[in-house]
């Protein structure tokens, strides 16, 4: 559930005190999984700027008869995303928000420094998950070619997201956070819990990936956001069209050419990009090398409600069982 589509409620909760909301067993229900609509009686116990935090931040407040909101939507683009002055004003009254870090929400700086300065506590969760440095996983140097106009994501790539098994350590460092600001202990053992529903959905992602043989796991992708991935599930990106780390900016001609070369060398097995937003420029060198495959991926966030992605965990499992199809035995 994102903000902007839950503004009343998020006004009226926040007037509300957690000790007049009766909370639940861990688990939940169909009318009150990731994605429902709000029953008018749980707290928002805090936000999310992305969707993929929303979702496993809202697992954990529900656990607790609470919920969690992220501020972006199906759709948005993490990179470049901009927060409303009433979205702001939403952070600033939740208290408490969870940022993916190191760079990702370049467009949100200043709508977090107000939110902080209005009261929100700001906590980075990618640093918590021992990131690693761009280019990690992959054959290429991610900052070598491009006319990049983009944000600083500094040396260590921030899209942890794609890597489940690191989700879960994020979902503990949420859960914990949300003990040390509430002091309600229920919060931590939560975030352990969704933790291993979360290392469950890596075994599975790996369970699926395991069809595909090893001279079909190299990737070229839109940008340089699968790191994570490669390292945790044996694949090699050979190449990124815009590089940087963010979808903001254009690749040279040269470099486009450098990548049509490595295709054609059979440098990679599929191009990735993003679902229902394909880069042009991906398209263009798919057709330059003999169709190599586009396959779009849940990569920058979940899929809008009632979706066949719109929970963190059903995104990651589309996103095995879509390269599986493409590229397996």
């Amino acid at each position: 559930m994102s903000v902007s589509s839950a503004r009343p409620f998020l006004a009226l909760t926040a007037l509300l005190s957690a000790s007049a909301l009766a909370l639940t067993a861990c688990g939940g229900s169909d009318e009150t999984g990731p994605g429902a609509e709000d029953s008018g009686e749980r707290e928002t116990v805090a936000v999310a700027t992305t969707t993929q935090l929303g979702s496993v931040l809202d697992q954990i407040a529900q656990c607790n008869g609470a919920q969690g909101l992220s501020v972006m939507g199906p759709g948005d683009d993490p990179h470049d995303f901009a927060a409303s002055s009433q979205q702001v004003a939403e952070m600033a009254r939740s208290g408490l928000v969870f940022t993916n870090g190191l760079g990702l929400e370049g467009g949100m700086g200043s709508a977090l420094r107000n939110a902080e300065a209005d009261g929100a506590e700001i906590v980075e969760v990618a640093p918590e998950v021992d990131p690693i440095p761009f280019g990690a996983g992959s054959g290429h140097d991610h900052d070598d070619h491009g006319d990049h106009d983009g944000h600083d994501h500094g040396s260590e790539d921030p899209h942890f997201w794609l890597d489940a098994a690191r989700m879960a350590k994020a979902a503990t460092f949420m859960g914990q956070t949300l003990q040390e600001k509430t002091g309600d202990e229920k919060y931590a053992e939560c975030g352990a819990q969704v933790h291993d529903e979360l290392v469950k959905t890596d075994e599975k992602v790996r369970e699926i990936l395991a069809s595909i043989p090893e001279d079909k796991r190299t990737l070229m992708t839109d940008h340089d956001a699968y790191g994570y991935f490669a390292e945790a599930y044996d694949f090699e990106v050979t190449g990124v069209v815009v590089p940087g780390g963010s979808t903001d900016g254009k690749p040279s001609s040269q470099a486009l050419a450098e990548l049509t070369e490595i295709l054609r060398d059979n440098g990679a097995s599929a191009l990735l990009t993003s679902v229902g937003t394909p880069m042009a420029e991906v398209t263009s060198l798919s057709q330059d090398s003999d169709g190599i495959p586009v396959v779009e991926l849940y990569e920058g966030g979940i899929g809008p409600k009632g979706s066949e992605a719109d929970t963190y965990e059903k995104a990651m499992v589309y996103n095995a069982h879509k390269l599986a199809d493409e590229l397996g035995e």
